[in-house]
């Protein structure tokens, strides 16, 4: 099974408001509880040798929800962070942001630049948070350094084209889950995803821990991944 083992998972992570109103919390509290489960699958992946893992944290669409729900979820990375980059530190994890940092708060630009640069030389695995992020808008930036680089279109193929994505250099997902019972993507890696295997749970995203992990692996295990081709018999 270790040789089935995706090398790049990617979570969009749902459904922290509506664990908080079924255990008759704030919805803070749901965010809260799911920094906990942030950490138990970030430590869980590491433990199991998956070499790329991205957590979809702030959509561009999220802008639009309430001001000091907003504001708590940045002041609640920002101490998630800081409590974290020591363990980042011991377990040889490197911080990678994919998005558009230049509209966050100056206060959280100035933490991820730190944890960024703090375990830049790390290598064991890759934590890619997905912030202030557009899946479209990232194949538009993409096309927009792509044309400034004056790059001749007959000599433009998918490898020369995935060097402008925020994932360049790495393997697109192998592995797509979302939680809380939503089936859809909701504009997250859309061109990276194109041949992903994709686990959809009815879990609640405070609720999905190592556990729910392992059950998304086995069934990542069972699947016959044929890339267009036809399975030999």
């Amino acid at each position: 099974m270790q040789a089935k083992l995706p090398r790049h998972i990617a979570i969009i992570m749902d459904g922290n408001g509506r664990w908080a109103g079924r255990h008759g919390l704030p919805r803070v509290e749901g965010h809260k509880q799911g920094t906990r489960s942030a950490r138990a699958i970030v430590e869980e992946s590491r433990r199991l040798g998956i070499q790329h893992l991205t957590l979809y944290a702030f959509s561009k669409e999220n802008w639009s929800r309430p001001r000091d729900e907003v504001d708590f979820l940045f002041n609640l990375l920002g101490e998630f962070l800081n409590s974290e980059l020591s363990t980042l530190m011991r377990q040889n994890i490197r911080l990678n942001i994919l998005g558009e940092t230049g509209e966050l708060p100056l206060a959280t630009r100035k933490i991820l630049q730190m944890a960024c640069s703090r375990t830049r030389s790390n290598q064991s695995m890759q934590l890619n948070l997905a912030l202030n992020y557009s899946g479209r808008l990232e194949i538009l930036r993409a096309c927009g350094l792509v044309l400034e680089k004056g790059l001749d279109p007959g000599n433009l193929d998918e490898q020369e084209f995935s060097r402008y994505l925020y994932t360049s250099g790495q393997p697109d997902p192998d592995l797509i889950i979302r939680t809380s019972g939503e089936i859809r993507i909701s504009n997250f890696l859309l061109y990276q995803s194109a041949y992903s295997e994709f686990y959809f749970t009815e879990t609640l995203w405070p609720d999905f821990d190592a556990a729910e992990l392992h059950r998304a692996l086995e069934d990542y295990y069972l699947r016959s991944r044929r890339f267009g081709r036809v399975e030999s018999v």
